[in-house]
């Protein structure tokens, strides 16, 4: 950064752990974005078994620069799993027949300006070329009319901004060359809970692996008691155009050997603003939890949950349902969440 301007606070925190773990770290500029006369770096950091017939896991955050709690708890996993692999004996077991890929901070411009949208103005979640299927909330669901209003996509036709491209890349060559993987996506400010999203966007259809998300939902009540979570489709709440894990769980479905499981967490900021009315004097307070003992907390819950995914991706063989189990939670499934029975 040029002389007289701050860093953000996730800047710092991941150069610092690019500086003090770069014997276990396999690190890759994915690429750079301009920002007011900066040169930023998008990075991509990776651990483990490179083996593409291991599990893969990825932990992605920043891709709203705004929404900086979802770098902050990526980064606060990131830095958890580096420093036990100075000890932990069980992690390096579970690290030898998997990997784990980090994109702490997809969007750097937009968090240097602080901002939803890249320095371009465009949405990176509405950016991929995924049109809606069924109608969409006006502006919400994305927008082409300008770069001023929020939710914009981008001109009609042109590539994906680089930030896109460089998360599609990093999917693809770390999680989609896997026969198993998960993606977890950190956002915050929808709602009074948190939620676990997981496609679609694009539709109210359910995806070809419900069994399979059925199932780590399953596990997810029965492993984390009393968990905060409310897990459910992205459709459920509102649809939009763009989606870049809708543009990508459909790549993966190009080859029906290949399991995708792409998850969104979207932390309720709204419960930090019913706490703290205040924040709504600040458009990070939106966003984010701007006490210090509230941040600490999201930080403790969100890491464990973390740490959770990652779990499930290394043990998948023992809750993947195949046969007659699949069909089963296929059926759970529908009724869970789609209100229909699967018969």
């Amino acid at each position: 950064m040029r002389q007289g301007r701050r860093e953000p606070v996730e800047v710092v925190e991941l150069n610092e752990l690019v500086e003090d773990f770069h014997d276990l770290f396999d690190v890759r500029v994915m690429c750079h974005v301009d920002s007011r006369g900066e040169r930023l770096p998008v990075y991509r950091i990776a651990i483990g078994n490179r083996s593409r017939a291991v599990p893969a896991v990825g932990f992605f955050g920043g891709v709203h620069g705004v929404e900086r709690i979802g770098s902050d708890v990526v980064l606060g996993y990131l830095r958890s799993v580096a420093t036990r692999l100075r000890w932990d004996e069980t992690l390096h077991n579970q690290l030898a027949t998997m990997r784990m890929v980090f994109m702490p901070i997809v969007n750097p411009g937009g968090l240097s300006l602080g901002t939803r949208c890249n320095p371009a103005g465009v949405d990176l979640m509405r950016n991929a070329p995924v049109a809606a299927r069924e109608s969409t909330p006006f502006l919400v669901g994305g927008q082409r009319l300008s770069a001023r209003l929020p939710w914009y996509r981008g001109a009609r036709d042109a590539p994906m901004q680089p930030e896109s491209l460089a998360l599609c890349r990093v999917v693809e060559e770390e999680l989609l060359s896997h026969r198993f993987s998960i993606a977890v996506d950190c956002h915050s400010g929808f709602g009074l809970r948190d939620r676990i999203w997981f496609p679609y966007a694009c539709t109210r259809q359910p995806i070809a692996h419900l069994p399979e998300m059925h199932a780590l939902a399953e596990i997810l009540d029965q492993t984390l008691l009393h968990h905060p979570y409310l897990f459910e489709p992205q459709s459920s709440q509102y649809l939009a155009h763009g989606d870049l894990w809708d543009h990508l769980y459909q790549r993966a479905c190009t080859d029906p050997q290949r399991i995708h499981l792409p998850l969104t967490l979207e932390m309720g900021s709204w419960l930090w603003i019913k706490k703290n009315p205040r924040q709504m004097l600040s458009l990070l307070g939106f966003y984010n939890p701007l006490i210090a003992h509230r941040h600490a907390r999201v930080l403790r819950r969100q890491i464990g949950w973390l740490d959770f995914i990652g779990r499930a991706a290394f043990g998948y063989h023992g809750w993947c349902p195949t046969g007659v189990a699949r069909a089963q939670h296929q059926e759970r499934a529908l009724r869970r969440w789609y209100d229909r029975s699967g018969a």
